[in-house]
């Protein structure tokens, strides 16, 4: 299968915890940060999923928020340190990619506006924030 989203990070699953509705799943990256999904129950069960499988986490790029500096009081759990590789410009939105501490890379669109404000250039330390309700989960 072939998937238009850009983020497609391999890792491990450390848990699973199931509600009546919705599961968390958390997973170790191949960086060494972990990353967390809010999926279905239905769809955590259908899957299987259980710590020690290998998975890969889906992210859409449109989905990945950028800060400059450390964050205070969120409720975003998902939150990956890493720097600014590249960056392209368009009309009204810029395609940033991100290399993530530890290894493996992410990329971003964000608004013009957005790195305008936070002056963000190439070699900016950044911190990459993902809702776990937006993160996906893949298995094979």
């Amino acid at each position: 299968m072939r998937l238009s989203i850009r983020n497609q990070l391999e890792g491990t699953i450390l848990s699973v915890a199931r509600g009546e509705a919705m599961a968390a799943v958390k997973t170790r990256l191949a960086s060494g940060q972990d990353l967390t999904a809010a999926i279905t129950r239905e769809s955590a069960d259908e899957l299987e999923l259980i710590a020690g499988q290998p998975v890969t986490m889906l992210v859409k790029a449109t989905d990945v928020a950028l800060a400059t500096g450390t964050v205070g009081d969120v409720s975003i759990r998902n939150q990956l340190p890493g720097r600014i590789t590249s960056l392209t410009a368009g009309a009204a939105m810029t395609t940033l990619k991100v290399a993530v501490d530890g290894g493996g890379a992410l990329t971003a669109v964000v608004t013009n506006d957005a790195v305008n404000d936070l002056d963000l250039t190439e070699g900016d330390e950044v911190l990459a924030l993902v809702k776990a309700t937006e993160v996906s989960v893949a298995i094979d």
